[in-house]
């Protein structure tokens, strides 16, 4: 089976899209069958060509296109970068290499048109990998308006997309609730969550841990945001919580990562001086262990409003490293969900920062409770959130969509502790775990809670 992915990040990029499309390529190709990948040129809001036309890296063939003119200068000029992207990824996919299958991410918006192109053109078949909606997104954020015309033009193309790939992935139910809310077929529409690598990311003993000394942090209390800080993300409530912990010299906050709203983070620690808290860049994937390990409590979050839209992945990352988590949203979102479920951590509403801060000093006051709780998020992510076990479901569902198998003869759910067992189906398929149990991508909306979801 040829599978050509398409996102504008892919690696060596530490973007989670990238890291996620990595992981996949190299099962595929683990298993017999070749994998493209089209990505950009460019790092991940980075300008220029900093990445080679083309390499095979793990038996993976990187086909790479155009660069980044303007980083992330502005909309505008994201915009812009966005439709050169466009037409040369375009044009590589519609007169590349035949492929049986393409799977089309949601970097930039709407680069799922080209999939449908493919498919229309050469019969290529079609897979939609939704780690955004748009323009959901900027609609939640207030960047467009409800029923603005460009929004309602961009919720058409949307649709369309999603109406016409012969398979969509959504990241949680959340997410799914709403794709199916888009009068897409629920039996096109199958959730696959996003994962860690429990044996790639592992628990690192505080005194082994290089970055407790890098940062100075001492046997501080550490609590962490790590990863991208996004439109769709709350950090106000963080910082408040920061702001209110100043005095407090057994805690300490560090916030490693990104994006367009990490500068507003870096500016109010700046403005007030908060001489309690760490900022950093992104951290290189291989010593993400050690980084997420540093913390003794992860913070999530995600705007109220933007559930079902985005499902925030690092989470799972979290997991990994055996550390508990304090997600700053709704409690109908998928993290809040999976936390609850694993009692893994808790949630806070967004604007509570008293109720963080509470949160935060009883676990800092009771450490034997949350490292219980890190315990518990290791265990779920192996039982229920592995990359082998999501991986290889991604790769049942794509042999069956070659294959032109009707959608009900692809039908799995959890065995147990979350394995891989058949339902129906001689083929059998990966688990996704308890917070999906029982659920088969066949099963009609109404057994959940409806309900809405981030990236990473």
């Amino acid at each position: 089976m040829r599978v050509l992915l398409l996102n504008q990040v892919f690696y060596p990029d530490v973007a989670a899209t990238a890291q996620h499309a990595h992981d996949l390529a190299k099962h595929l190709v683990a298993h017999g069958h070749e994998v493209t990948a089209i990505a950009s040129r460019s790092l991940y809001g980075q300008k220029g060509a900093a990445l080679p036309k083309r390499e095979v890296v793990d038996g993976v063939r990187i086909e790479r296109v155009g660069k980044s003119l303007f980083g992330k200068a502005g909309i505008l000029a994201r915009i812009a970068d966005f439709a050169l992207f466009y037409v040369f990824a375009a044009w590589k996919v519609v007169f590349g290499r035949r492929q049986d299958v393409i799977v089309c991410f949601t970097t930039p918006p709407f680069i799922a048109l080209a999939g449908w192109l493919l498919r229309l053109t050469r019969r290529t078949r079609f897979v939609y990998w939704v780690m955004d909606l748009y323009p959901d997104l900027p609609v939640a954020c207030g960047v467009m308006k409800p029923r603005g015309l460009s929004t309602r033009f961009f919720e058409g193309i949307n649709r369309f997309c999603l109406r016409r790939a012969d398979r969509t992935v959504v990241l949680g139910r959340c997410m799914l609730e709403r794709v199916i809310g888009k009068r897409v077929k629920p039996d096109r529409v199958i959730h696959i969550g996003v994962w860690s690598d429990q044996d790639e990311v592992k628990p690192i003993a505080r005194g082994e841990n290089p970055y407790r000394a890098e940062w100075g942090l001492g046997e501080r209390f550490t609590v962490m945001y790590s990863g991208n800080f996004g439109l769709g993300h709350d950090v106000e409530t963080m910082c408040r919580a920061a702001e209110m912990l100043r005095d407090d010299d057994s805690i300490r906050f560090v916030f490693a990562g990104g994006g367009k709203k990490k500068e507003i983070v870096d500016g109010f620690v700046k403005e007030k001086g908060l001489g309690n808290c760490v900022t950093a860049p992104y951290q290189p994937r291989e010593k993400l262990d050690a980084s997420l390990s540093a913390a003794d409590l992860h913070l999530a979050t995600l705007l109220e409003g933007v559930e079902g839209i985005m499902v925030p992945c690092k989470l799972f990352g979290i997991m990994a490293a055996g550390r508990p988590c304090v997600f700053i949203g709704h409690p109908a979102s998928e993290l809040s969900r999976v936390l609850g479920e694993y009692e893994a951590g808790v949630t806070v509403r967004q604007g509570d920062a008293e109720g963080l801060v509470r949160v935060i000093r009883d676990l800092a006051a009771d450490r034997a409770k949350a490292r219980a709780m890190g315990e518990n998020a290791r265990r779920a992510l192996a039982s229920a959130f592995s990359r082998e076990d999501a991986c290889e479901r991604w790769r049942l569902m794509l042999e069956d969509v070659v294959e032109r198998r009707r959608p009900e003869d692809w039908r799995v759910k959890p065995g147990p502790g979350g394995g891989i067992a058949a339902a129906g189906s001689a083929r059998g398929g990966a688990g996704e775990g308890a917070p999906v149990s029982e659920r088969t991508e066949r099963e009609a909306p109404g057994s959940e809670t409806p309900n809405e979801v981030e990236a990473a």
